[in-house]
């Protein structure tokens, strides 16, 4: 399948950071599933892609146009995996700094629920390991 999405002239470029535990699972997820990743963010009725480079946003209105997206991520420039990451917000379209307000809370929730769908729940079982005498 192929997906196509287009962008107005940038109208900002500003910096921002993202949580710890959101970069980390959208890191995680991202590998799982390969070069992009789609996340149903219902809740705003958006869409994420992440791939490599870059997540966008799309508005479920205008389902072809990227509204905004985080660019530039920098897990580097952080000292533990618990620290946040710097990255640059890319604005396209006029209401995205609206949707900015409420975007990274709802974007964790949904790459929890992505999260918890993509692991198959199983039961866990302790096995005790026998140790052997050694050979003398």
């Amino acid at each position: 399948m192929e997906e196509r999405f287009y962008r107005e002239q940038e109208i900002a470029r500003v910096p921002g950071f993202l949580p710890a535990a959101t970069y980390n699972l959208a890191h995680t997820l991202l590998a799982r599933a390969g070069k992009c990743l789609f996340v149903p963010i219902r809740n705003l009725q958006y869409m994420a892609v992440l791939d490599a480079e870059e997540y966008i946003f799309v508005d479920s209105q205008s389902k072809a146009w990227v509204e905004l997206a985080w660019q530039h991520f920098r897990p580097q420039a952080r000292a533990a995996l618990n620290e946040r990451v710097p990255f640059e917000i890319v604005y396209y379209l006029p209401q995205a700094a609206e949707t900015m307000k409420r975007l990274p809370g709802e974007f964790h929730q949904a790459l929890q629920l992505l999260a918890e769908r993509d692991l198959p729940r199983q039961d866990a079982h302790i096995l005790p390991l026998a140790r052997r005498p050694r050979p003398q």
